[in-house]
């Protein structure tokens, strides 16, 4: 049986950006932020929102590296000592659910072969449509509003 699994990205690609001042990382298009409302600001690392006061960093991120016309980049938010976080098959995390989502299915070939946009409660059986199409490799969610790039999606067999 076939599922899906969602990971978090890296901590160790963004903890020493933390150490720099906000002359280095402006050098670098980053800002560091304070979150002011709860949600808001979904850390791509820890797969939650940031809670009200929390330091976060606000910074560019290629989220779609491959080799092909699909090449992406697009901002995200990244919590200050937060742990890369792998749910457990079949989980959606919160800070997902909440949202507009736009998926987006990509081939072996690094190809976006299928998209579409739902509220993030059926974002589950957008992700079981998908992987129904053994062409689709991986997926992308983003939050439909504002672009951002959300996560990943692994298939994964049970």
């Amino acid at each position: 049986m076939d599922s899906f699994r969602i990971s978090g990205l890296a901590e160790h690609d963004f903890t020493p950006l933390f150490a720099l001042g906000d002359d280095e990382l402006g050098a670098r298009h980053i800002e560091r932020v304070t979150a002011v409302t709860s949600p808001g600001y979904p850390c791509r690392v820890s797969l939650v929102d940031a809670e009200v006061g929390e330091e976060l960093l606000l910074l560019p991120f290629e989220h779609q590296h491959a080799a092909s016309p699909y090449r992406a980049s697009g901002p995200i938010f990244v919590r200050r000592g937060a742990s890369l976080r792998q749910l457990p098959a079949g989980e959606i995390p919160p800070y997902v659910s909440t949202r507009l989502i736009s998926l987006r299915a990509y081939n072996a070939t690094h190809r976006m072969i299928h998209a579409e946009v739902c509220e993030g409660i059926a974002v589950a059986q957008s992700i079981a449509r998908a992987f129904a199409n053994a062409e689709i490799a991986y997926l992308h969610l983003h939050n439909a509003k504002q672009g951002c790039y959300s996560c990943r999606v692994d298939r994964i067999s049970l």
